[in-house]
């Protein structure tokens, strides 16, 4: 029941298929009426519930899947490949997404006092779990709120306060505290994860971003692999190509152009990584992508697109 009442506030909200920003800047509410091809985008920390309809979510050598009832956390900014694979008229796909602030959730778990996070564990910068009554009955107000414009700036981050505490607390705690945490290696990991994320274009050696993270290189690749699925070099690559797809289409760049501006020092190994990634050479996707009846699968890709 919780669930469906969910469902019921986020159509509500959201009426038409899209993602909707909302008067509350971390919340964001998507609607799709079809399925969809497998979409690369890149997903932020932040925590996802869908209320209706089924997704899977690919990143590196991880496959997701999940529907209503199951939570999936992002402890990490994250190049995935996402499928709508379940949604219809009748049955929108629906789904809410609240982004979440390290500083805060680390804040909040010394304030509740929790154990600190096994340094030899690995977790995934993905994870999935049954959600409970409780986490998916504040998510409900959350969205709710929404139709309270006079409330929303006062009610609505104490509600997302409450989210991170359950958030901690529940089955994504441990790995939520692990990469969030100074000093483990994951969220050492994550730490040279966000210097690439700024320095994508530039090509480096794996000893320096090792050094980065203050491991040595071996073990940075095993930590690296182990929480995104991927390597490093994997990760930067498809930094690359998104930031590449939305120079294209919002500056209409050229491929040639756009590989330099990305990092590539040839246009043809562009191209061939391109079209491995996004199904189509670059001129020709971008082709689709802008063609009114082009198929629903051709969305440009959003920071985020749960």
């Amino acid at each position: 029941m919780s669930i469906q009442a969910l469902a019921h506030q986020i159509a509500r909200v959201a009426v038409i298929d899209g993602e909707h920003t909302t008067a509350f800047a971390p919340l964001c509410l998507y609607r799709s009426s079809a399925r969809t091809d497998p979409t690369p985008c890149i997903y932020g920390l932040g925590l996802a519930v869908v209320a209706q309809g089924h997704k899977q979510v690919v990143a590196g050598e991880q496959v997701l899947n999940y529907g209503p009832g199951q939570s999936l956390l992002v402890s990490a900014d994250l190049p995935v490949i996402g499928q709508i694979d379940q949604a219809d008229v009748a049955h929108p796909f629906l789904c809410a997404y609240l982004a979440l602030d390290a500083r805060a959730l680390l804040q909040m778990a010394a304030e509740l006092d929790l154990p600190p996070a096994g340094r030899e564990q690995v977790p995934r910068a993905l994870s999935l779990n049954v959600i409970d009554t409780s986490l998916i009955e504040a998510v409900i107000r959350l969205v709710q709120l929404l139709e309270e414009p006079e409330l929303v700036n006062t009610l609505a981050p104490l509600v997302q306060q409450e989210i991170m505490a359950r958030l901690l607390v529940g089955p994504h705690g441990p790995n939520l505290r692990h990469i969030v945490a100074g000093g483990t290696p994951s969220h050492q990991v994550a730490q040279a994860m966000a210097w690439l994320r700024l320095n994508y274009k530039n090509d480096f050696p794996i000893d320096e971003l090792a050094a980065r993270a203050h491991m040595s290189p071996s073990t940075f690749r095993l930590h690296f692999r182990g929480l995104t699925g991927m390597s490093p070099l994997q990760y930067q690559k498809q930094l690359r190509l998104q930031e590449a797809r939305q120079l294209m289409m919002n500056e209409a760049l050229d491929a040639g152009t756009t590989a330099a501006r990305v990092g590539y020092e040839s246009a043809s190994q562009f191209s061939r990584d391109y079209s491995r990634l996004f199904g189509e050479p670059p001129q020709r996707d971008i082709r689709r992508m802008r063609d009114p009846s082009a198929s629903r699968a051709a969305a440009p890709v959003h920071r985020l697109a749960m």
